[in-house]
């Protein structure tokens, strides 16, 4: 497949230089980069950017249970950004 990427010119010089040095591609050395980046990315767990808070039976634990929507809105989804 053909396609068009718009790199650094920098990053495109040294891949040029490896290429040269190696006596392969530009097209080869950016498959092999990209291939190497998906294996890393699927290798990687995802990992959960938050905690629930819950206990064993996944019910909500403490004073959270007994607050309002727009509390728990206000203090946990959008918190305050500047704290004065």
């Amino acid at each position: 497949m053909k396609t068009t990427i718009e790199i650094a010119d920098v990053l495109f010089e040294r891949v040029q230089r490896v290429a040269r040095k190696e006596k392969t591609t530009f097209r080869s050395l950016t498959e092999q980069g990209l291939r190497i980046v998906l294996k890393e990315k699927q290798s990687l767990p995802q990992k959960r950017k938050w905690k629930p808070i819950t206990r064993g039976g996944g019910f909500v634990t403490g004073d959270i249970s007994k607050m309002s929507w727009e509390r728990l809105r206000d203090e946990f989804i959008y918190p305050p950004r500047f704290p004065w």
